[in-house]
């Protein structure tokens, strides 16, 4: 059974895989399994932030360091994706997504290529609404993908295998839920590691190789909490 899905979560991801693999620069759907956990966070305005402010709150090349190009913004093609052998998240993709993003109040992105030793890609998402629709929202998906360690992604001729664990978060902020994904597309594998953390009313989402994820994410956290 196939149902289109706008998760934004499993749209960074296969994406990201999708780019890594190089089967292809677009997709929407994915999944993962996550924790969550209670931590010590910042407070932080209670007013949503815009997107404008979110913005500035993005890491860019001088916080990554040498051998990070900002990848541009590409438009995004509304091919039907689907995903196959897992209910929780075809029943998901309607109420949880705008198409472009998780149904937050504001949103930002950045996407970066790193060609230092190895050719690879880490992403930034930053969302702002009420502490507790991002909670909600994102312990929805990361559940929904939790349920399905193993399902398929297709878009058009190209069919993804996707495989799902859970991944220790580390102890920042207020609340946090981590994954890996592993993409199989004919002889191509791939592994993306996705990280959250809410802290107060700001959500930081970083996704890419592994060991990228674990370099940026305290600095994306450091950079989303400072006032502009």
């Amino acid at each position: 059974m196939r149902r289109s899905t706008t998760t934004a979560l499993s749209l960074s991801a296969v994406i990201a895989a999708l780019a890594l693999t190089g089967c292809a620069d677009h997709t929407d759907s994915a999944g993962s399994s996550a924790s969550a956990q209670q931590g010590g966070g910042t407070p932080t305005a209670s007013a949503p932030l815009s997107s404008a402010q979110l913005n500035k709150r993005l890491l860019n090349e001088s916080d990554l360091g040498e051998g990070y190009t900002r990848k541009p913004e590409t438009a995004r093609r509304n091919d039907d994706v689907s995903v196959i052998g897992c209910p929780a998240l075809e029943k998901l993709g309607g109420d949880s997504a705008t198409g472009a993003g998780l149904d937050f109040a504001h949103k930002t992105k950045a996407s970066f290529t790193y060609t230092g030793s190895s050719s690879s890609e880490v992403s930034e998402e930053l969302y702002s609404d009420s502490s507790a629709k991002l909670s909600t929202g994102i312990s929805k998906v990361f559940d929904a993908m939790l349920s399905c360690p193993s399902y398929q992604v297709a878009s058009g001729s190209t069919v993804i295998d996707m495989g799902t664990a859970k991944s220790a978060a580390p102890d920042l902020g207020d609340e946090q839920w981590s994954q890996l994904l592993t993409f199989t597309a004919g002889s191509q594998r791939s592994v993306v590691k996705q990280t959250a953390i809410r802290t107060g009313n700001i959500l930081v989402l970083v996704s890419g190789s592994p060991g990228l994820v674990d370099s940026h994410l305290s600095k994306a956290l450091t950079k989303a909490r400072t006032a502009r």
